[in-house]
């Protein structure tokens, strides 16, 4: 069951949207105030995962109360609902990151379709960047799953085992939310790549699907190397500390089934096939800070890129063997800060 929280200074308003909402399943909190609000998220921050607040209310109004939420948990789906929309309030909530707008008087069954609306769009936001997410709403077919050609891109942590012996618990989970994933999910998003997903201290990205801009190779390419720069960064930043996040990274590219699979309790977007066992070999055999990738990769950035040649093997689990080369850079610089927004 999803925590669902209705914040409004009337009794009347709280009582009959909960009514509608409790159709579909969510454990329900309700609060008379701002303030009162945010304290109940603090109080149940892992169960709350919607909030619907009015606009108009004494105290702090309910764009501040969304405001302060999110700081609380950003991944909570935040929905303004006012009886006093103009068009200034909604740019305000839309420029706060408020993630839907409602509107007094609402039809039940636009209430319930439009929290639902809302909450699908947010969980896509954690997968997809946003001129994907607005390509995926105009067609929403591309889902399904299909035959497509695509590069994926795998990075992993070396010595992951001796960081889990140095470090406790919450200083390792503070670590790689921080100053792994965080940093390089948002460069998987400013190239427009779908981030599939991570696996232990891996991390899956898929360019060319659920959309293809043409010059996908390029892109993971680029994700790579502008993940290596920002690792740099990050490591120059803990070596007071005498830490380092040492990682490897893989690029194949090629045909894949990409779409929607799973079963009716889970489900996720994701590629299957030869080229994601190849793109995790690769990363298998990088060193540290090495981009490697396959020749069908190297064969299409071959003119933009400097790279060389380091091996010809069989890789595990294959009977043919690929050629590998390694990425040591991108000839032209700017493209490391202006192809993601290209696309």
């Amino acid at each position: 069951m999803i925590g669902l929280m209705i914040v409004d200074d009337e009794e009347g308003v709280r009582r009959s949207v909960k009514k509608v909402l409790q159709k579909d399943g969510y454990r329900i909190f309700t609060a008379e105030r701002g303030e009162e609000a945010v304290e109940l998220v603090r109080l149940h921050a892992q169960e709350i995962g919607t909030v619907i607040s009015d606009y108009k209310m004494p105290g702090i109004d309910g764009l501040e109360t969304l405001v302060q939420i999110g700081r609380l948990n950003s991944e909570i789906t935040r929905i303004m609902l006012t009886g006093y929309a103009t068009m200034e309030s909604a740019i305000e909530a839309v420029n706060a990151g408020i993630d839907g707008f409602l509107t007094k008087p609402f039809e039940n069954a636009e209430l319930r379709a439009k929290v639902r609306e809302y909450n699908v769009k947010k969980r896509l936001k954690q997968f997809v960047s946003e001129p994907v997410l607005e390509a995926l709403q105009r067609d929403m077919g591309s889902m399904a799953p299909r035959k497509c050609t695509v590069s994926v891109l795998f990075t992993d942590i070396r010595g992951f085992s001796a960081l889990t012996e140095r470090l406790s618990p919450m200083e390792l989970s503070e670590l790689l939310n921080r100053k792994y994933f965080s940093p390089f999910d948002d460069i998987i998003f400013l190239y427009n790549g779908t981030l599939d997903k991570h696996i232990g201290d891996g991390i899956m990205g898929i360019y060319g699907a659920p959309i293809s801009y043409g010059n996908d190779v390029e892109r993971a390419i680029l994700t790579a190397l502008s993940m290596k720069e920002e690792m740099r960064r990050i490591n120059d930043g803990l070596a007071e500390s005498g830490i380092r996040i040492e990682v490897g990274y893989g690029i194949a590219t090629g045909e894949v089934m990409a779409g929607i699979f799973g079963s009716q309790r889970k489900k996720e977007y994701t590629a299957l096939g030869p080229t994601v066992n190849i793109a995790a070999r690769l990363e298998g055999l990088a060193g540290v800070d090495q981009i490697l990738v396959c020749e069908q990769t190297y064969e299409r950035v071959r003119d933009i890129v400097e790279a060389e040649k380091i091996d010809t093997r069989a890789l595990k689990g294959m009977t043919r063997k690929i050629d590998i080369y390694a990425i040591n850079g991108h000839r032209d610089r700017n493209s490391l800060t202006s192809s993601g927004a290209s696309v």
